[in-house]
């Protein structure tokens, strides 16, 4: 007997990549059109920060890269929504068997690669296990529970997992769930040969990149003839080019420069959610912050809602697990502001002249080092402030684990399995959260599953393991040219079949 799941919710520990910076992200409804009818001739322009170092999704890891290629260029078996639900793509349906070991997908008819060669389920095949063998290629480690991939037919392909595992379904939506052409020599990283609605034009490196709309596309042709990718890494540089008219859509406004763009007229400000934890990381090994009571004196020392309207985007987030994931849970009762009991806490532990280090990567800026020191100024703790360059903090931090606190967006979505691992830079060592958390990878069940990891997060919160300054948002400034522009989760993906420009009136 098998069971179909459509829209499955599933949980992806996807460590490693858990600290790219994002570029943007966005939800709501799209705003509509209200320049006239769309035009299948024009082009979009969409300004954008991170450029990709290379084009090879398989062999590198990146928010640049998913952001633009994931259901653009390349498909997958399955894919998901701006919700972060997996919806079916290259596959038509999929079953899971009810000890949530055999998944079997249908694949659609009539996929052709950008070449003109059919797809077939020997190409999934190919390509799945060039994941499960090979430790380069990106989703190898989400491949560990895979016994077996095999293609009964030319439409349908059955993976066996040696265990059941919440994880698996989810990380099909990312890198390690991309089809390619079977045995295909395309040099992935100037060049590409997908599934997906757009094709590849051309890289200007430090620029542009061109995707144009593929017209054999097996699905709903792409609204727009051409997508053209602006790099602008500088925030200042990015609201000119837009008020200047260079770009139809500019994402990953800073909150500082949006009234410029709102003001103007020219341009409708959608603000949108995201998986980005703002998290200010506790050594959990090294004293004083092993004492659970200096941690939860630092929470409590913060005060979260002036951080935000510093910040100038963001909601507030009190757990491990922000709402767009699985298990979330408002754990606002944990914790609130309170310096006066955070000083009681520290004098109780012996704490009450307290010198700690905050080492944080500069491209983050100053704003969220300057409300720490105030806020934790005012309990007594003096904090200094360590601003090293990514490379740096990667060596020293997440690598040697040799830091007081840290600050990093963390924004990997379904990333709570970082607190069930004891050697992760958190240092956070837990028996019962990595029972909780091993039992929710198991549960075939995804409603029980998320139950077991809300308690989970429950646990890590009270245990004050790091704290949560705030789930990220993001402001994007759309053209009224422009109508259905993806606004939640556009840091991991942005899909822009969809999306359609009209003439200007």
């Amino acid at each position: 007997m098998f069971r179909r799941y459509r829209r499955l919710a599933l949980i992806s520990a996807l460590a490693a990549t858990a600290v790219i910076l994002s570029a943007c992200s966005g939800s709501a409804e799209p705003a509509p059109s209200t320049g006239g009818e769309p035009d299948p001739d024009a082009t979009l322009h969409v300004g954008l920060v991170l450029e990709p170092t290379n084009l090879d999704i398989r062999h590198t890891s990146g928010a640049a890269l998913e952001q633009i290629l994931i259901d653009n260029i390349y498909e997958g078996l399955v894919s998901r929504t701006q919700e972060n639900e997996i919806v079916e793509r290259l596959a038509s349906e999929y079953e899971v068997s009810d000890d949530g070991l055999t998944y079997t997908f249908t694949l659609n008819d009539g996929i052709t690669f950008h070449d003109g060669s059919p797809l077939t389920a020997a190409d999934v095949v190919s390509s799945y296990e060039t994941v499960r063998t090979d430790a380069t290629v990106q989703g190898n480690a989400e491949f560990a529970s895979v016994s077996s991939i095999s293609a009964p037919d030319d439409t349908t392909v059955e993976i066996v997992l040696s265990e059941p595992n919440q994880n698996f379904l989810f990380a099909l939506t990312g890198p390690a769930g991309l089809v390619f052409k079977k045995g295909d020599t395309t040099d992935l990283k100037t060049a590409e040969n997908g599934t997906g609605p757009f094709t590849l034009t051309r890289w200007n490196k430090g620029s542009t990149i061109t995707f144009a709309r593929n017209d054999d596309y097996w699905g709903e042709p792409a609204g727009v003839a051409e997508v053209e990718f602006q790099y602008i890494p500088d925030f200042t540089a990015g609201v000119n080019a837009a008020l200047a008219g260079d770009v139809d859509v500019l994402t990953a406004v800073d909150p500082n420069l949006a009234p410029q763009l709102e003001d103007s007229g020219d341009f409708t400000l959608t603000t949108g959610r995201t998986t980005d934890k703002a998290t200010l990381a506790f050594n959990n090994k090294k004293a004083p912050l092993d004492d659970v009571r200096v941690r939860e004196a630092l929470r409590l020392a913060i005060d979260h809602d002036a951080l935000i309207e510093a910040v100038g985007a963001g909601t507030p987030l009190y757990g491990p697990i922000p709402e767009l994931d699985p298990g979330y849970e408002d754990l606002s009762d944990v914790i609130s502001y309170d310096p006066e009991r955070a000083k009681e806490l520290l004098a109780e532990a012996g704490q009450e002249d307290l010198d700690l280090t905050l080492t944080i990567p500069s491209f983050y800026g100053t704003t969220v080092p300057k409300v720490l020191i105030s806020d934790f100024d005012k309990v007594g703790v003096n904090l200094e402030v360590d601003s090293v360059e990514f490379p740096t903090w990667l060596e020293d931090v997440y690598t040697n684990k040799d830091y007081d606190l840290s600050f990093v967006l963390h924004v990997e979505p379904r990333d709570f399995g970082n607190f069930a691992n004891p050697d992760y830079y958190f240092g956070y060592d837990n028996a019962e959260v990595q029972d909780l958390y091993a039992q929710a990878l198991a549960e075939v069940d995804p409603d029980a599953s998320a139950k077991l990891l809300a308690e989970a997060a429950r646990i890590v919160s009270e245990d004050h393991a790091a704290d949560w300054l705030y789930n990220g948002q993001t402001i994007t400034a759309v053209s009224p040219i422009v109508s259905g522009f993806p606004e939640d989760s556009i840091n991991s993906r942005i899909n822009l079949a969809g999306v359609t420009v009209s003439a200007a009136s």
